[in-house]
This record gives structure tokens, sequence and C-alpha cells, in this order.
């Protein structure tokens, strides 16, 4: 079994980190430990951590000690060789290493980066460490400013000699190859490679490797005048803005960055006015040369309009800064969310993950931890792509998480609202989507509209409503989108950020109804706690349900668990554990309980039963002796909405448990809430759970 993974370069500015954020993300939804270490960092930790150890540690929540994260900084390695010591170097290496092999169920261990003075002697370091640790490697060669000839001829000699020391080359990953040469790179490398060896070619991603507004600001100094709160703006191009100001427009590009002396102020103005304009493309951010700031008239009106880009002023000379500009190289930073998730999906995209995975991993986990989790959520999704419908396009945090789930190549999406409106929130929020991956509809503008009108009232007629209420509802998103659904034009839809949990579920339970069978609507949510994922159920729909509704949630909520790959203990929640109790609330849980037993003898339940008691194994060892349930409780079922609604909250917050859902049970097409106070995370999650419900349909 493969448990150390070497990523290993021979070059600055590789994208390794492309991989190893792609690596630890899968090794994580196998894997509940896993390590990562970098033997050699650049900047003294007194003073600066490592960009990709905070990255990944920070962005994964990996539970290691940064000082347990690498073995020197690059002046102490260069002490050491210098000392000839490098006997000692490689041995210090190993036993940090061997240290986490001990504490974590795999350990992903990433190379020198080349910066700065020394690299000679890292490339056979690399190789030295990767052989005294049994390493498997993945070799990350660029291929910026490379032919075809000098890349294929850098491969080739970074594989010769990890082949020659018999070190297991698990992949060689191409990154950064020019487009038109992504063909011919693969067919030459598939020659020279042998079966066991993966190849992966990634073509050259702008919004990878593209600097943004912060990095400029941190690289090149100087003082930050305006838009702190715009600072990762990405920037793909640089612009000197030296000309009068109408020519100068004509030469605005997507996320350029405009150089410019500072007082010039018609171009400042002209520039912040264009880039609020909806006829010009979204600029990044201003750099103003030779020490000049704008007049106080200038920064006046600047500060007074509605969005302000990063304003930075500096020292040099307009020359000096586009040199100094062109030659700044980006890094995926912990507080750049969107560039490590689509680091994260580039890899996933080009890289045969299925097989990486075979090779490494060859050990089944007990258990199933958060990450784990939304890992085979998006691995399932992504297995047969389903449609969702998003009525609430007016609202940033659905654009925002429909950005991501197009990105990642999750779901396909239809979004309701006004086209001309969304596409300016998508650039007033500088996002990153192609619009027509998507589908903008305005339901009384659509061309199924008067079909859905038609349905609507053939389908409520005899509930009094009348051909002119039809067309009234249609006009409300949440009609028209469960409509979608029902119709069969979307598999799923999502709703709630903005309207109320009745407005979202009315329409479904009016057309679309409950399962053969069911006639319990209920929902659950999937509580990622720090070790493990709880369902709570039911937390969302049902006030006061009877013992009947209790049973029917119980085995509706196991069934949602076994589905999602929980196995489901099912803890029937009260005030009292077992016979200890007395009173009605507790008797409806009883006879809940033995419902569920008459009905689903195959399910592991228990109840009554307190909380504590459910999830504590000693608590539950105490008050319910032999019980499979009590102390490892999966489903957690609470006695009303009242104690479900506030104990779910109250684990979230006082915990940070991340809590995917609410997650509609018992209707026959996937229908899903969300709360009005959601995040992007919580749409995110709650679209590929209603995705991967619509693959069961």
């Amino acid at each position: 079994m493969t448990r150390t993974i070497f990523i290993a370069t021979a070059e600055p500015y590789s994208g390794k980190s492309i991989v190893a954020l792609g690596v630890v993300n899968m090794l994580l939804g196998k894997a509940r430990k896993v390590g990562y270490f970098k033997p050699i960092i650049n900047d003294d930790p007194k003073e600066k951590k490592d960009i990709d150890i905070e990255t990944l540690v920070n962005h994964f929540g990996l539970q290691i000690p940064y000082e347990d994260t690498y073995a020197f900084t690059r002046q102490q390695a260069m002490r050491q060789m210098e000392s000839e010591s490098r006997g000692e170097l490689i041995e210090t290496v190993i036993r940090k290493v061997k240290k986490l092999e001990e504490r974590y169920d795999f350990t992903v261990i990433e190379g020198s980066d080349y910066l700065g003075e020394g690299t000679a002697f890292e490339f056979e370091t690399n190789i030295t460490i990767a052989k005294n640790l049994n390493a498997a490697v993945i070799i990350v060669v660029s291929g910026s400013g490379k032919s075809t000839a000098q890349f294929i001829n850098s491969v080739q000699t970074v594989l010769r000699n990890f082949r020659t020391r018999d070190i297991q080359v698990l992949a060689v990953v191409a990154n950064k190859v020019k487009k038109e040469m992504v063909d011919d790179i693969h067919d030459l490398l598939s020659t020279q490679l042998n079966q066991d060896t993966i190849l992966a070619v990634i073509p050259e991603n702008k919004d990878l490797q593209n600097p943004t507004m912060k990095e400029i600001y941190e690289q090149i100094g100087g003082k930050l005048i305006l838009g702190e709160n715009e600072l990762n703006n990405q920037v793909d191009n640089f612009v000197t803005g030296a000309m009068q100001l109408p020519s100068f427009l004509n030469y605005i590009t997507e996320n350029c960055l405009i150089v410019t002396p500072g007082d010039r102020g018609d171009i400042i103005i002209g520039a912040i006015q264009a880039n609020l304009s909806a006829n010009y493309p979204k600029i990044a951010g201003i750099v103003l040369t030779a020490g000049i700031e704008p007049d106080k008239p200038v920064l006046r009106l600047v500060e007074g309009l509605p969005s302000v880009l990063p304003i930075i002023s500096v020292q040099t000379g307009t020359f000096g800064t586009t040199t100094q500009l062109g030659s700044i190289n980006s890094r995926i930073t912990a507080d750049n969310k969107k560039k490590i998730q689509l680091a994260i999906s580039t890899f996933e995209k080009y890289v045969d993950v299925k097989a990486l995975d075979e090779k490494i991993i060859t050990f089944k986990p007990e258990g199933i931890t958060p990450h784990m989790f939304q890992y085979q959520l998006a691995k399932r999704a992504k297995s047969k792509i389903k449609h969702i419908v998003l009525p609430e396009g007016n609202d940033d945090r659905i654009i925002k998480a429909a950005a991501r789930l197009i990105n990642q190549e999750l779901v396909e999406l239809t979004i309701l609202g006004d086209p001309a409106e969304i596409a300016a929130t998508v650039k007033r929020l500088g996002l990153t989507l192609d619009l027509q991956k998507i589908r903008i509809i305005n339901p009384a503008h659509s061309e199924h509209y008067e079909g859905y009108v038609e349905t609507l009232y053939e389908l409520r007629k005899n509930k009094n409503v009348t051909m002119e209420m039809a067309h009234d509802l249609m006009t409300d998103v949440s009609y028209f989108g469960t409509m979608m659904v029902y119709k069969g034009h979307a598999d799923g839809m999502v709703s709630g950020a903005i309207h109320t949990t009745q407005h979202t579920i009315r329409p479904a339970l009016q057309f679309v109804k409950t399962k053969p069978g069911i006639s319990t609507v209920s929902s659950v949510f999937f509580m990622c706690l720090p070790d493990r994922v709880s369902v709570f159920g039911d937390c969302a729909v049902n006030p006061d349900p009877t013992a009947e509704q209790l049973a029917e949630i119980a085995i509706s909520s196991a069934e949602s668990s076994q589905r999602f790959g929980i196995e489901p203990r099912i803890a029937m929640l009260s005030y009292s554990s077992g016979s200890s109790g007395e009173g009605a609330d507790v008797e409806k849980v009883r006879q809940a309980t033995a419902i569920v037993k008459q009905k689903r003898p195959d399910l592991k339940v228990e109840g009554p039963i307190q909380y504590d008691a459910a999830v504590d194994p000693s608590v539950g060892r105490q008050k319910l002796p032999g019980s499979e349930v009590a102390g490892q409780a999966s489903v957690l079922i609470f006695p009303d909405l009242n104690t479900g609604n506030n104990t779910y909250k109250a684990v979230q917050r006082e915990t940070g448990a991340l809590a995917i859902g609410p997650m509609l049970q018992g209707l026959n097409k996937p229908i899903n809430d969300l709360s009005r106070g959601c995040t992007v995370d919580d749409i995110f999650n709650t679209v590929i759970i209603t995705a991967i419900q619509a693959q069961e349909v």
C-alpha cells in the first residue's frame, strides 16, 4: 500500500500546488487523517509562513502543527550543505516524515520550490528523500515558455533521474501546456511512459496563472489608496494610460490593470466609470506611478462612487512599474478560495483521479468524515449530471454558488430572473462564469409559460383555481420552478434563500405530491461535525408530528442516511432514556420507536433516548448498556420542530459544524428548501444533494 506521495518538480513555478491540492482533496475523500509536509521552506517561519503549507492546512483543516509540516528553511538547508552535512539533512527529513506516517493514514510531501539561491542541490535532495521514504512520486513539469521538443526533453530528464533510482513514478503531470500543444504533448509522452504511469496534460489557464490585485500590491509595494475590498480582482493583462481618454477607452480589455501617472485624473475617473458601464469589460485595478497621488477633488469624486477599484500608488516610473508587473508570478494563497476551488476542479478534470485513486488507496476506513462526505457527494453528482432550477436569480449568493457549480461541472443549471440583471450581477461580483453554460429564464417571457398555466389550471381547478389565478401563480418563481420539475424540464429545484419554507414547498405539495406509501413530507440536515457526519430530522417542516408521523420521519431519514453512505443507527430523542421517564411527549416517542421496529425490523433504532446518551459512548453505556445505538447514533430524530430546529442551529453555531440541508424527503421529485440565512456553501451543497436525489427518481 502506498501511504506516502511525493510531488516533485525540477523548476520554479511549475504549478505543483495544483497537484498537491488535488491529491490531498482526493485522499481526504477516503481517509480520515492526511498529513502534509515540505522538506525545505523558503521563509523563516518567525517572519512569514510558507504559502503552500498555509493554503493546504487552512483550506482542508488539517490537524497538524505548523512546526511538523517542514524540516528546514532554505538558509538552514544551505548551511547543512556548506558544512557537508547532507546526510544529516536527509536523516532529519526522514525522521520527521516517519513521525507523520505514524499519525496519519497518508502523507503528501511537496518537494522544493527552487526559488532563490542554492537550487543546484535541491533536485538531487528531492530524489534522495523520495528514495529513502519509499514514496511514490508524481512528477510535475511546466510547459511555460517551452516548445514541444524542449518540453519532452524536460520530462525525459526528470523521469530518467527517478527511474534510475528505482523510484515508483505514479504519474507525470504536464502542466501549463499551450492549448495548441496539448495533443502533441499527450501523444508523444504516451509512447514513452509505461502502462503503470498515469499521464495528465493540463493546458495553461489564465485564471490560475494570473495574479490578483492583492498579489500585485504585496509584490510591488506602494500605498493602497482605495478599493481594499476588491483586492481579489484577477489581473489578466495591463495597459498603460498615457493617451487621451477617448483613445484610451479603446484599449480596455477584460480584467486589465491600468498603469498611469497619478496626475491623470481623467484616466482614473474614466476607468472607474468604464468599469461601472455595461458596455465595457471589467477592470481589475489601477496603479498610479511616479509617486503622484490624485488631487483631492478627484479623490472626493471617486470615493463617492458606488464601486471603487483598487488604486495603488508607487514611487517608480511608468516604465519601471510595467517591467516589475511583468515579472510577477501568481501563487495560490489560503485566502483565495476561488483559485483553490479552481485548482482542485482543474486537477479532477485533467487527471485520471479514478486510476490514481486505485493505485494509492487499498483500504476502507471505518465511518465517514465531513470531507469524505463532501468529496463523495461531488463525485456522485458528477457521475450522472442532473439539471437543477434555481428560482432566486436576484440573490448574489445564488449567482456565486451557480458559478462554483458550473465551473466544477457538477450540474446543469437554469436560473430564473432577468438575463440582463444576472449578467450585470456576474460582472459586479467579478465571477468567472460562462453565461452560455446556464439557462436564464424570465418566467413571464418563457416559451413554456402558457403551457405551464394550462397544466396548473387542469391540476388545481377542482381546488377552485381559475385560469386567471393560474396565470398569476405562474409568474411566481416558486410555482414556475416547481412546474419545470413536474413537467420534466428540470430534474430538481432549490429555493428559499429569499422565500419562506412554505412559499418554497407549497407548489410541490399541491402538484408534485408525495411518493406512494408516504404521507409525511419531512426533512433532514447532514451535520458535518469535526469527526463524523450525523443526520438530523426533522428540523424544518413538521411542527408537532404524531407518533405515526415521527416513525415515518425516522424511516425516511434512515433511508436518506443509507443513500448517502452513512450507516443508519437511529436515536429517537426525548428528555428521557429507556423506561425512566413518563409523560405524553415521552410516550409519543416510545410509540414511534415501536412502530419503526414493527415496520422496519432491519433497522437499528433506540428510543426514547437523550441526546448525550445517543452520541457519547460512555454515557450511552451507562444509561442503556448493550444498546446497538446508544453512544454511536448516526440518525437523530427530534420529537418536534421546536426541538429540532433549535438543536441543529445550536450545534452549528457552537461547534462550527457545516449543516447541509434541509433536504426534503417523501416528494415524488426533489424540491429542496434553503434557510433565508444560508451561505453560498449552503446553496452549493444543497444543489449537489438535490442532484443526487434526482439520480434516483
